[in-house]
Parts: C-alpha cells; sequence; structure tokens
C-alpha cells in the first residue's frame, strides 16, 4: 500500500569512516572524501527514480553532504529543491550522527541510509528507533554494512519508504549486545565486543592478537574481516539465526585459529573455549584491567575491580536487505512501462 505521508529518506555520512590506524598498519587503503561525495550523488539518482519527496543530509564537518549536493550535474539540479540538511550543530563527534538519527526519525523518513561501517551503525542505531537502516559500506569494519552500488541502495531506500508494508519482507531486526554497568545499561554492539587486556585507548582500534581476552558475537561469516570473523572460521553463525557465540581466548585447548583481523593482516589466537549464547544470556566479564571494543573500536575502559554484563539481544535496529528490497522492486515492475509490449 502507498503511504499517504510524504516519502521522505534520510543519509548519514560519517566523514572518519574508512580512515582508521587498520588502513594504515594493514594493507588497506583510505577511503576517501572525494568518492563519499560520489556515493551520495549515486544515492540520490536512485531515490529521485524512486520518486521520494524529501530527503535530509547530515551535515559534517568535512562538509561531504554539501559538496555532493552543490556539486550536482545541472541535469539533477532539481534534486536541491527535495534535499536539505538538517538544522543542527556540528561536534564532529559519534554524537552528531546519534543526533541526526533521532532528528531524521522525528521528522517522519520512511529509511535511513549510512555510509560507514560497523562503528557508525552502531551509534545510528542508538537514535533512530524503528526507522530501517541501509547500510553502505565506507569503514574499515564492513560486516553490518552492503558493498552494493549507491544508485540501487538509494532504489532499495527509496522503494522501503515508499512502501513500508514491505518491511517484513525485506528487513530484519538485528541482533545487539547489551552493555550495562551497575545495573544499568550503558552502551551496545551490533556484531561483536571484543574484551582487551589493558587500557590504551590512545588508538580505538583493535587487531593486537596476543592482548584478546574474550570475545563476544551476534555473527560470524566466514567471508568479512575483523573480530568477527574468528567465529565465521570456527562456528558460522548468519544475522538472521538466532543466537550468539562466545569466544575465551588463551591456551590452545580447542584449537589455533587463523583469522583477518583486518584487510591483508592475517593472525593466530589461541581459542581455550566457545559457548552457544540464547538470547538473554548474560557473559560477565572484569577482574583486571580490561577495555572492550564494540564493533572494532576501543570505548569502555574497565578497571581491576569493575565488571560489566554483556546481554544478547534481539531488539536491535531494523537492517535493510538491500537483495531482497531490490527482489520486490523487481517483482512489482516499479521501473517497467508495458504500454508498447505484452507482459510476459
Amino acid at each position: 500500500m502507498l503511504t499517504s505521508q510524504p516519502i521522505s529518506v534520510g543519509i548519514i555520512v560519517n566523514p572518519a569512516s574508512g580512515t582508521d590506524i587498520r588502513r594504515l598498519i594493514a594493507l588497506g587503503t583510505v577511503f576517501g572524501a572525494q568518492e563519499k561525495i560520489n556515493i551520495v550523488q549515486r544515492v540520490l539518482t536512485g531515490l529521485e527514480a524512486m520518486r521520494v519527496d524529501q530527503i535530509y543530509l547530515m551535515p559534517d564537518a568535512l562538509g561531504l553532504s554539501r559538496q555532493a549536493l552543490s556539486k550536482l550535474p545541472k541535469s539533477l539540479a532539481g534534486l536541491r529543491d527535495k534535499t536539505s540538511l538538517l538544522d543542527m550543530s556540528i561536534e564532529n563527534s559519534p554524537a552528531d550522527s546519534i543526533v541526526a538519527a533521532q532528528t531524521m526519525r522525528e521528522l517522519g523518513v520512511g529509511c535511513i541510509i549510512v555510509l560507514g561501517g560497523d562503528g557508525t551503525n552502531r551509534v545510528v542505531a542508538k537514535g533512530c528507533g524503528d526507522v530501517p537502516i541501509l547500510p553502505l559500506s565506507s569503514g574499515t569494519n564492513n560486516v553490518v554494512p552492503y558493498l552494493v552500488e549507491g544508485t540501487v541502495a538509494g532504489f532499495a531506500a527509496g522503494f522501503v519508504a515508499r512502501f513500508p508494508d514491505t518491511l517484513g519482507r525485506v528487513a530484519y531486526r538485528s541482533k545487539r549486545l547489551q552493555i550495562s554497568r551497575n545495573g544499568y545499561a550503558s552502551d551496545h554492539a551490533l556484531v561483536d565486543i571484543a574484551v582487551v587486556v589493558g587500557q590504551a585507548v590512545a588508538s580505538r582500534a583493535v587487531w593486537e592478537a596476543d592482548t584478546f581476552h574474550q570475545i563476544i558475537l551476534t555473527r560470524g561469516e566466514p567471508n568479512t574481516t575483523g573480530v568477527s570473523s574468528l567465529g565465521g572460521l570456527l562456528k558460522p553463525l548468519s544475522p538472521k539465526e538466532p543466537g550468539g557465540l562466545f569466544l575465551q581466548l588463551g591456551e590452545p585447548k580447542v584449537c589455533r585459529l587463523q583469522a583477518p583481523i583486518a584487510p591483508g593482516l592475517i593472525r593466530q589466537f589461541n581459542i581455550e573455549e566457545t559457548r552457544d549464547l540464547a538470547e538473554g544470556d548474560t557473559v560477565t566479564v572484569g577482574g583486571q584491567r580490561l577495555v572492550l571494543a564494540l564493533d572494532g573500536e576501543r570505548e569502555i575502559i574497565l578497571g581491576p575491580d569493575e565488571s560489566a554484563q554483556i546481554t544478547l539481544r534481539t531488539d536491535g535496529p531494523l537492517l535493510v536487505d538491500v537483495s531482497l528490497a531490490l527482489a520486490e522492486v523487481a517483482r512489482q515492475g516499479f521501473f517497467v512501462d508495458w504500454s508498447n509490449g505484452h507482459h510476459q
């Protein structure tokens, strides 16, 4: 059923995604500003083709969204009339993405396209509520985001916004790992939490194999890099399957496992114990100086007398499955004109 409300979509671009130290110490390349601008422009053309009424862009410190809009070719000048930057202050921090997601939700967008990695989608999930996210890959850890052409991503997001009644067929509810301290929920991760020994957070990324103490996963796919690849290569778990996985590192009582912890960077890990997790299961970590890395980035420091509880939940954000959404576009013949032919 076609919604009677104006059809709107939001776009959040993380200007810092794809530039962390793992790109330098491994064999990755920096995801540059110009490529992000080009992707946004291609997304805009897809949204225009889906006849989206209003598009909202998050402003950013590098002016990526503003440049994407100002540099549109003359043939797409009409897009500027339906596209606007959110009126919000810029802190040049993850808080920008949270505020943008909250604002877009309040404006009634039907979908939020996110350009970033796992960490970007983690923070967007804090503000988007039940607005579905379509995550596009432009980060270092890209387990949640899709590596898909921006034009067809615009098709998919525009379709979801135009036909919200199809969400049950083209989106799924993400699992997440809720972190509680002193009885209060303090943060979450969508893919993985790596418990690493030490307190250094100067570099937020994690890659040193000998510092890993425990790993908790919502998913593990063998075709990814990063922390979750350990689960993918040992005991694969898809994002739509129930349950999670706990890995204890230390002595190689289960196995020694080689995994790509970053692009072109393979390390060996000693797996001491594995345990399946069901919805609601809780893992308590602590007892020494530890840092919790959420979706690849060090975020929470625990002192030797502190602990945290990590619980597997199934109430994460709605994530659009691009392939399923595009299959619906084709099934409904959205771009097909049969007036001069015969419907096969």
